[in-house]
């Protein structure tokens, strides 16, 4: 029992190891693919050069970084009431529609003659988040060092982060799904009112929900009292 042990040790140190590594190469990728997009999305999924683990590594960090923004960032260049943030809500309000533009992306993939996964499509605009990450978070530590007076260079670096990250989903989808650049274009405006579609069926879904929990709360609270 114990020499069994001390045998099969060593080899879940190698394999925990081996985790590691794969997953420090797949998130030190992201600098790769950044500057390199063309390629690097290319290989992301076929070389199977990225991780799910880093996918998901880049976008906690997105969506920590959009509140330690709000949070945190100079009142001269972000004016946000701080005492009335919910950390919890701000983030879903990037994460929810960031899932489901993946999904809808996915569903009209197949109309589309789409050749991306549900994987593929979500590792590719987590990775295309990443220059969000990597200007974003220094901005806010800039913010208390530049003047109101150098509020442009502030805003510049904001900008390039947005329109990077832009960018970048436009190469990833257009090559998880080998797509050209025009049916890519016309791929991301049909996934944006997709997703539309898709939050307000959510919307009219709960609502009905609730609307048939009242119902049903008071057909309940009417019967009681008719037989008390």
């Amino acid at each position: 029992m114990t020499e069994a042990t001390f045998s099969s040790s060593p080899k879940r140190d190698a394999a925990s190891s081996n985790r590691w590594k794969r997953y420090s190469a797949s998130l030190k990728y992201a600098f790769y693919v950044i500057l390199h997009p063309f390629d690097g999305f290319w290989d992301l999924n076929r070389e199977e050069k990225g991780s799910l683990a880093a996918a998901n590594t880049i976008f906690i960090l997105f969506l920590l970084t959009y509140v330690l923004k709000l949070m945190y960032t100079n009142f001269q260049f972000v004016m946000v009431p701080i005492q009335y943030i919910n950390i919890y809500q701000r983030m879903a309000s990037l994460a929810i529609p960031f899932l489901v533009l993946c999904i809808s992306n996915w569903a009209l993939s197949t109309l589309f003659d789409g050749k991306g996964r549900f994987k593929d499509i979500y590792m590719g605009m987590c990775y295309a988040l990443f220059p969000y990450v990597m200007i974003q978070l220094p901005c806010i530590l800039l913010s208390h060092i530049l003047a109101y007076d150098e509020a442009e260079f502030y805003n510049v670096l904001i900008s390039v982060s947005v329109i990077w990250s832009a960018a970048l989903v436009f190469v990833a989808l257009m090559q998880v799904h080998d797509y050209s650049p025009g049916k890519t274009l016309i791929v991301i405006i049909a996934t944006v009112v997709g997703a539309m579609v898709i939050l307000f069926l959510v919307m009219v879904f709960f609502s009905l929900l609730s609307d048939a929990y009242a119902f049903f709360a008071s057909l309940y609270k009417e019967i009681r009292f008719r037989l008390n």
